[in-house]
């Protein structure tokens, strides 16, 4: 049984600077959690969000302490990591990525693989599957090729039909 999965989520990483004033872009960002006013902690330190603009998918954040260019280049690279109870509640159907990596894969009761990471396709997110016998599949997060997400357990079932070309 696993637990409520990791004490922290990974918001995002400093990307370059912009403008003059500490403000950076945020690359890989989870827009829902890099709010204005948030605490988020970066190499090591809490610190709150002063700033926020941008778009959803490319967020420009300055953090209280980074009033410069320079301060914000000397951050590039790391991690802004949320704490969990400080995270908005996820939907029905809703899983942070955190919580479904290392989980175990199966079709029906055979065993796949664990999950690696969780991988933005264009048209969808995919589970980056380590299989069992050895390399790699993408298992869309789509109805048809996820059966069920048990978190808790730690399992994912999935229909290979749908996600593994046959092999000939």
């Amino acid at each position: 049984m696993r637990s409520g999965g990791p004490a922290w989520l990974t918001a995002g990483v400093v990307g370059r600077p912009h403008g003059l004033d500490g403000s950076f872009l945020v690359q890989r960002a989870r827009s829902e959690l890099l709010e204005e006013g948030a605490s988020v902690s970066v190499a090591g330190r809490a610190v709150r969000i002063v700033r926020r603009a941008g778009m959803a998918s490319r967020p420009i954040v300055r953090l209280e302490g980074c009033e410069h260019r320079d301060d914000a280049a000397g951050l590039r690279g790391e991690q802004l990591m949320v704490a969990r109870q400080r995270a908005p509640q996820l939907g029905t159907g809703e899983w942070w990525a955190e919580d479904l990596e290392g989980c175990r894969v199966v079709d029906d009761q055979r065993p796949v693989g664990v999950v690696r990471r969780l991988v933005a396709l264009p048209s969808c997110e995919a589970l980056e599957v380590e299989r069992d016998e050895g390399g790699e599949l993408l298992v869309p997060l789509v109805g048809d090729a996820v059966r069920d997400v048990d978190v808790e357990r730690g399992r994912i079932d999935v229909s290979l039909r749908f996600v593994d070309p046959p092999r000939t």
